[in-house]
């Protein structure tokens, strides 16, 4: 294992990512990033971006893919609800000698190498290990260690974004934390021909028939706005394939379609296969704002029922005969 010494300090290094991905279709979004990360002066800074986009859209890919196109190495921090900031930095590790040896995490390592790293689903994480992060993510570039006592300066090419799902599962983001993530780059549900395309390149073996046939679905399913992605297909049709695998045939119009739905309801739901005759129904997802909102709707018509229909002045009010308004209070009677 690598190891570096600051101020005093060994620190052992994480190692690299390596995995086969690349990236096909919305070139856009490709340019969006790898503009974010340039430099165009001495006095330039890169930027730190996040990628938005819904669960399997290919937001990670997305990002490995533009590190790989400018020969960089990949950092990968996958983040959770409990990642605290000492997994974010640097995490004491009791040794077989039964001393402490300092390990840098993927981040801190894709720091000192001048690297790129990706913060996996970075609104998993909650507000404190944010806070660790917000020298990082602006001119400062540095984080400070304060079980290891010392302070990580980035290197020039280190390069960071963070992928963030677009779901009610995660947490908000700190404005002071969201302002330093710029720009946002939005990742969308790919056209028929690259959904075609990205299947071909993970499932080679498939059928030309099989994977037209799930792509349709996946068509039919963005127009209805149901959260079923290109990794859906993907499993979809990986599961259809090893189910087929007993029959030693090509599989037959009818089979596909069998095994199709089988495939459908384990990778997804029942419901899903209401995609293919049109009655699938659009969802409304509520958001923790969203959710804040409706309150605040209620609570508004509450104070409605408790003052619209009277006034504010009890002078001239007859005493209460025990009637409650909508927040259990005495209601108040009309004027005389």
């Amino acid at each position: 294992m690598d190891s570096i010494t600051i101020d005093g300090v060994q620190l052992f290094l994480s190692n690299p990512t390596t995995l086969e991905m690349d990236w096909i279709g919305q070139p856009d979004v490709m340019e969006q990033l790898l503009a974010a990360w340039a430099t165009i002066h001495e006095a330039d800074l890169p930027m730190c971006p996040r990628i938005l986009g819904q669960p399997g859209s290919g937001k990670t890919t997305l990002a490995y893919a533009a590190a790989k196109k400018i020969n960089k190495e990949v950092y990968i921090f996958q983040c959770t609800a409990d990642t605290r900031p000492e997994d974010l930095i640097i995490t004491p590790v009791l040794g077989s000698k039964q001393e402490i040896r300092y390990h840098a995490s993927s981040l801190v390592t894709a720091m000192i190498k001048g690297a790129i790293c990706i913060l996996d689903e970075g609104n998993r994480m909650p507000e404190k290990s944010w806070a660790s992060l917000a020298p990082l993510l602006d001119k400062r570039r540095y984080v400070e260690s304060i079980l290891a006592g010392i302070q990580v300066k980035a290197h020039p090419d280190f390069r960071v974004c963070v992928t963030m799902n677009q779901d009610a599962s995660v947490f908000e983001i700190p404005d002071y934390i969201g302002s330093r993530l710029q720009p946002k780059i939005t990742v969308t549900y790919p056209s028929r021909e690259n959904e075609i395309a990205i299947l071909k390149y993970n499932i080679p073996f498939a059928q030309k028939e099989i994977i037209e046939y799930v792509v349709d679905f996946l068509q039919k399913a963005h127009k209805a706005d149901a959260a079923y992605s290109i990794r859906d297909g993907v499993n979809i049709t990986r599961f259809m394939l090893k189910l087929a695998a007993k029959e030693d045939h090509p599989m037959t119009s009818d089979e596909m379609k069998s095994y199709f739905k089988l495939a459908t309801t384990k990778v997804l739901d029942e419901d899903a296969l209401d995609v293919l005759d049109g009655t699938k129904k659009r969802k409304k997802i509520s958001f923790p704002g969203e959710i804040n909102k409706q309150l605040f709707k209620i609570d508004d018509l509450i104070d409605k029922l408790d003052h619209g229909p009277f006034d504010g002045d009890d002078d001239d009010d007859e005493d209460n005969t025990g009637v409650a308004d909508a927040r259990g209070q005495p209601a108040r009677k009309k004027k005389k």
